[in-house]
């Protein structure tokens, strides 16, 4: 059976028993018109507007950011490189480590996880020894990049001890500062006594 213009109508090839089964359907004006008004106007309407509505969630493209970290050391004198890339949409993302523009196979990809805004996160790692980590690279490659993709350059011998020194020279500087402060208010408390 199929619903034609206002009227329900058996199939060419439809047993005996939908003959019957139409012609009482038929019969029921209010239900024929309400399932007319569904089938023409309702649910076209419902289709166009969420095809509408999804139409810009599968338009959506947001830029990845990238950094590169240490991750815990898988041995002596051997370095666990991490690729991070994260805040992008849509889910699908290459990223690989690389020299030059040779791809490590070693690189190892981890889970591609949500985010609460609906982008994604991903995590990509090389186990090289520490004295091959020169030279090497994180490349990423997402289709709101327009062809562009991100390149980040490993640079450990900077990297690894650039934010401890950075760290101990701002306490360093803390600490001088608190101390000429405690010096200039004890030599003004003495001034009054002399």
């Amino acid at each position: 059976m199929s619903f034609q213009g206002a009227y329900w109508v058996p199939a060419p090839d439809a047993p005996d028993w939908a003959g019957r089964a139409t012609q009482a359907l038929n019969q029921d004006q209010g239900t024929r018109k309400t399932l007319q008004s569904l089938l023409n106007d309702t649910c076209p309407q419902f289709a166009r507007d969420l095809l509408e509505a999804g139409k810009s969630e599968l338009e959506k493209q947001v830029k990845p950011e990238a950094w590169l970290s240490t991750g815990p050391s898988p041995g002596p004198s051997r370095l666990l490189l991490v690729c991070h890339v994260s805040g992008f949409h849509p889910k699908p993302v290459w990223v690989m480590w690389m020299r030059g523009e040779q791809e490590q196979r070693a690189t190892q990809e981890g889970d591609v996880l949500p985010h609460a805004d609906e982008t994604w996160y991903l995590q990509v790692t090389l186990d090289v020894a520490a004295r091959e980590a020169a030279g090497l690279s994180c490349r990423v490659r997402h289709s709101s990049l327009g062809g562009q993709d991100i390149i980040i350059h490993w640079e450990g011998s900077h990297s690894s001890w650039l934010i401890p020194v950075a760290l101990l020279g701002s306490l360093l500087m803390i600490g001088c500062i608190g101390c000429l402060a405690l010096w200039y208010r004890k030599r003004r408390s003495y001034q009054g006594i002399l």
